[in-house]
């Protein structure tokens, strides 16, 4: 087989794949391990991206990848509804062991994180036999039509897609950075605890809503951390109203946060889970787990797909959650997320473009701003600092409603001098 150049690749790819397809570089990825990727013409790059929250375990984890080769020796996809088989079930019981709460859990599995949230969603108005959908500004939950309706950003995501699902209506969401500056901190929590409920008067009645659907901190958003009072009163307020509460954890499970679910950071059990991304280093799986009631409401043949729940996806999941345990990632996620806030507060002390520092374990953003008095979103430096670490060995993502927002997702297993390497382009694209 002959092997295209780059730029004969780049020129197949503009010829064949759409241009909506978005690409952070130009570059053509030939083999990776940990976080470093080498592309076709033996670049390295350090990988702050992670396939943007994929790969907690890294690339190419040799447990994962012996795992992998074994199921494709045995069987590819019989298909779980046609006949079972083993992987399905035993990834099902271990995301019903491992997820939050005391009480019968089931668990369903799926393709993708957009999957994981319709499926959510349907059992929850099969459960409760109500209709609406409640999620957050700012939040991001997909690209397909429900989960478009329920993400807040219009471009690029929504623009020109409609028309969306009806009864989906999105809620206010604290952002501490943003809050009034006349407003304490307690203040302003109060507030959004009584815009909350103000939004239930004025904009769906909760005896109508079937499900909230809330990301412990949300990814697309800029990665914004709730306090946890306002998490603890949404999750009070669902069960006082007979309203399904679901965490969206597709971007903050499986120790990306410093637990293994970042719900766990608000002392909240949340009635049904989603997960994808990092729980099977890259293969497409998601999965929906929670309460046996919620999950069990559905008849036979009303839930599934046909490729859901994919036998190697399966066995890729079961090593990497073997991996997290084995190699303590949850502990390693603080330290990794504290050395880089420790090298963005040095990047702070010389940059006044920094506004604000915001971490959970390794989930890390820092938000770019004209200045640190009016706060004003900064896009264009926001752009200028990726693309430079793009173009200097450093896969770097931006976020948030505005686009100044710079995401930290490098893998757990992330090793020292790949670290250093990273963060040493970091502080090169503040300095051009």
């Amino acid at each position: 087989m002959i092997t295209l150049s780059t730029e004969d690749l780049q020129n197949k790819r503009n010829k064949y794949v759409p241009r909506g397809v978005s690409n952070g570089n130009l570059f053509i990825a030939d083999h990776a391990s940990s976080a470093t990727i080498t592309d076709l013409d033996y670049n390295d790059w350090i990988d702050f991206a992670g396939a943007i929250g994929v790969l907690n375990v890294g690339h190419s984890h040799p447990k994962v990848t012996e795992a992998v080769q074994k199921q494709v020796e045995k069987f590819l996809h019989p298909g779980f509804n046609v006949m079972m088989y083993e992987g399905y079930i035993n990834l099902a019981e271990k995301l019903c062991r491992i997820t939050p709460g005391h009480f019968e859990k089931q668990t369903i599995l799926l393709n993708s994180g957009a999957e994981a949230v319709e499926n959510a969603i349907k059992a929850s108005r099969k459960y409760t036999g109500r209709q609406a959908v409640v999620s957050f500004v700012r939040g991001f939950h997909g690209r397909t039509n429900m989960t478009m309706s329920m993400t807040s950003k219009v471009k690029p995501y929504k623009f020109g897609f409609g028309p969306f699902a009806p009864e989906v209506y999105q809620a206010p969401f604290p952002y501490l950075y943003h809050k009034p500056e006349e407003l304490l901190e307690e203040a302003y929590l109060n507030q959004s605890i009584e815009q909350f409920k103000e939004f239930f008067t004025a904009t769906v009645a909760p005896e109508n809503v079937a499900c909230v659907v809330m990301e412990p901190v949300q990814g697309e958003g800029g990665f914004i951390i709730p306090p946890k009072k306002f998490v603890q009163f949404v999750s009070d307020f669902c069960k006082k109203h007979g309203i399904v509460f679901v965490a969206d954890e597709i971007q903050t499970g499986f120790g990306r946060t410093g637990k293994l679910f970042g719900i766990e950071h608000f002392d909240v059990v949340p009635d049904l889970m989603t997960v994808s991304k990092s729980l099977a280093a890259g293969l497409p799986l998601s999965g929906v787990v929670g309460k046996k009631e919620i999950l069990n409401a559905a008849s036979p043949g009303e839930l599934g797909g046909t490729f859901a729940g994919n036998p190697v996806a399966c066995a890729a999941a079961l090593a990497v959650i073997d991996v997290i345990e084995e190699e303590e990632l949850v502990a390693k996620s603080e330290v990794l997320g504290q050395n880089i806030e420790d090298k963005l507060t040095e990047l702070a002390d010389k940059h006044e473009c920094i506004g604000d520092i915001r971490r959970l374990g390794a989930m890390v953003a820092i938000e770019i701003v004209e200045n640190r008095v009016n706060k004003f979103p900064n896009k264009a430096r926001t752009a200028a600092i990726t693309n430079y670490a793009n173009e200097n060995g450093l896969l770097l993502l931006s976020a948030g409603l505005n686009g100044n927002v710079i995401r930290f997702l490098a893998p757990l297993v992330i090793t020292d001098t790949e670290l250093e390497k990273g963060l040493l382009i970091l502080e090169e694209a503040f300095e051009s």
